[in-house]
């Protein structure tokens, strides 16, 4: 053999036996036990990608699984759970749900090897790694792997709560002579105001009402036509969960006529804790008064917890007063909403005022 020839067969073999060692050579000091008893392979697990693979029978029958393999497809059942894989892919499944494993299986002679930790864990086994000491622990409930604990259901919704609203402003079924009433409800529970989303005969008004823990209350700027109206309140719950509901009433052709001034306080001004609301509206009208800290820096109300909301009655001359108690911090921004209701044609009239706590 000529010299270059001889020294081609040389490096190769070499080659083909590096090769062989990194595929073919078990990982003589890696052990693996299941429920703390040492479990023997034969041939014995290696190591491929940093990943351990054992021989195929050895470690399903250790798991209490059977399995059949033809055509280069692995078929495990146990524990009331069924394993695919196939020699060459990374494409595994799992009682039918397709799962992708780092490094397939494979043959090496005559024994197919599988990822142990894989298999370990569709079957319902544990699996710890102690790099350190060389064992790969499983651990299953008894001498088998305990059957799966069934799929958890997906969390139903919460039920949507429909008779949340009360005091309805028209009444449900109402007819009102005004065509800007004031229409308002309060809720029999608290609810998280920055949800509450509001429409009436499907347009959304709830940018124009004032929201807070305990209900809410529109004013509508312009005449309503003289026909029936539908008017709807959905959102969250503070306990958790939502609600959603609609109710009905009719406006009539009444000429708007309410109005309404406050002599104090006056926008943008700044208030204690404690302050008066004075004003003048039509006479016996109902007056009611949401106050709270806002964040909001648009036109919308939406007033949490710790809010104020208050209702009284005009004297027959119009005039009426309301002391309002708040707890805020110095510099905080405080919206007001007045709201005066007819007592005849419910028609509306509303005043809105951003004042500043001392």
């Amino acid at each position: 053999m000529q010299l270059s020839n001889l020294r081609k067969a040389t490096i190769g073999t070499t080659a083909l036996g590096a090769l062989l060692a990194i595929t073919t050579l078990p990982a003589w000091a890696l052990s693996v036990t299941v429920n703390g008893q040492t479990a023997t392979f034969n041939p014995p697990p290696i190591e491929r990608a940093g990943r351990v693979f054992v021989p195929l029978r050895g470690v399903f029958e250790r798991l209490g699984a059977s399995v059949v393999y033809q055509g280069g497809v692995i078929n495990a059942t146990g524990n009331n759970r069924t394993i695919s894989l196939k020699i060459g892919s990374t494409t595994a499944a799992i009682n039918g749900e397709a799962k992708t494993i780092d490094v397939a299986p494979f043959i090496i002679g005559a024994s197919t090897y599988v990822p142990l930790r894989f298999v370990s864990e569709a079957l319902g086994a544990g699996v710890n790694y102690d790099s350190g000491n060389a064992i790969v622990a499983l651990t299953t409930s008894g001498n088998v792997a305990a059957a799966p604990a069934a799929p958890a259901a997906p969390a139903a919704p919460a039920a949507t709560v429909g008779n949340i609203l009360k005091d309805f402003e028209p009444g449900n079924g109402a007819v009102v002579m005004s065509t800007k009433p004031t229409v308002s409800a309060n809720f029999n529970q608290n609810v998280d105001p920055n949800s509450v989303h509001l429409l009436l005969d499907g347009r959304d008004i709830t940018s124009a009402s004032t929201t807070s823990t305990t209900g809410f209350v529109y004013a509508p700027p312009s005449p309503l036509q003289s026909i029936k109206h539908t008017a709807s309140a959905s959102g969250k719950l503070a306990s958790g969960g939502s609600f959603a509901q609609t109710w009905a009433f009719t406006t009539g052709t009444e000429t708007p006529k309410n109005s309404l001034s406050l002599s104090t306080p006056v926008d943008e001004s700044t208030v204690g804790q404690n302050f008066e609301i004075k004003g003048k509206t039509l006479p016996n009208a109902r007056i009611h008064i949401v106050a709270g800290a806002t964040a909001s820096l648009g036109g919308v109300f939406a007033f949490g917890a710790g809010n104020y909301t208050g209702d009284t009655i005009a004297d027959g001359a119009g005039n009426f007063s309301q002391a309002v108690s708040l707890q805020t911090v110095s510099g905080a921004t405080i919206g007001l909403t007045v709201t005066s209701t007819d007592s005849t044609t419910k028609e509306s009239a509303q005043k809105k005022l951003r004042l500043r706590a001392q």
